[in-house]
């Protein structure tokens, strides 16, 4: 009887640890602008690894908050590196992390229009939508995310000031929670367009019912994007931002067109672009 224990034991021991892995399954929190390449990456890096991931996604300033308040994410990445940083400050992150992608912002709308705005007036659709209104030819709307807590929120509202138009698209604006909602509100069928993040525009799923048109770097603030592991991540956890910094996760962000740290800006030309 008593050997028959000892074996019992023995054998909870050995499976212990393939039970503790299968239990290590992190929640990454992720900005929206990300929705589909994080998807994708992180597919690649299950298959390659057999470790799961729950992914989290939504507005970086959202993220932000929910951690300093002492959310269960185990690593963080964000589409304004300030947000990283201020964790750092309050030590809920292991260390400054690091610099992984820097975001562009276009403008995008339904497809078929035959109004879609050339690269030297990216917002020409923002000031025949102002036209409209001021015509009486109904409301169009125009689409962006919330820039109190949406890093591309602040991008097109910095753009739209660059312009000389964000006091005049009041009316007409509605707020996107996160950049992917703006996305949706954009290709609406009461709304002109709207600003979102290009690696947005260039998933699949969106570029087969959509046009667009990149906005220039120098209407805002550079779109750096920051991730960091949180204070208490587990395995699973820094495997997966190990991974994000290797060749192949690198790729996946080029081809939803992310510039890389160390690379040049990506070709709006191509539409993907190879790091």
């Amino acid at each position: 009887m008593r050997s028959r224990c000892v074996a019992w034991l023995l054998g909870l021991v050995l499976l212990l640890p393939a039970t503790l892995a299968k239990a290590d399954i992190p929640t990454v929190a992720a900005a929206s602008d990300l929705q589909f390449a994080l998807t994708e990456a992180a597919e690649r890096f299950r298959a390659e690894t057999d470790r799961e991931l729950r992914l989290n996604f939504g507005s970086s300033g959202n993220f932000r908050r929910q951690i300093s308040q002492g959310a269960p994410f185990e690593l963080y990445l964000s589409a304004d590196e300030a947000y990283v940083l201020a964790l750092h400050e309050e030590g809920r992150t292991e260390g400054e992390g690091v610099v992984y992608a820097i975001g562009r912002l276009a403008w995008l709308q339904r497809p078929g229009r035959d109004d879609l705005p050339g690269e030297d007036e990216p917002l020409a659709g923002v000031r025949e939508a102002l036209a409209a209104h001021a015509a009486g030819e109904g409301r169009p709307r125009l689409a962006l995310a919330n820039p109190e807590h949406a890093p591309y929120g602040v991008a097109a509202k910095q753009a739209l000031e660059h312009a000389g138009l964000w006091e005049e698209t009041l009316p007409l604006r509605v707020m996107g929670e996160n950049v992917s909602q703006a996305a949706q509100f954009a290709l609406s069928s009461d709304a002109r367009g709207g600003l979102v993040a290009w690696s947005l525009a260039l998933a699949p799923s969106l570029a087969d019912r959509s046009d667009h048109v990149l906005i220039p770097e120098a209407w805002h603030a550079p779109l750096v994007q920051r991730m960091a592991l949180v204070q208490g991540a587990g395995e699973t956890a820094r495997a997966f931002y190990a991974w994000l910094q290797e060749e192949p996760a690198r790729e996946i962000l080029a081809e939803y067109g992310f510039r890389l740290p160390g690379h040049d800006d990506p070709s709006p030309d191509a539409g993907v672009v190879t790091p």
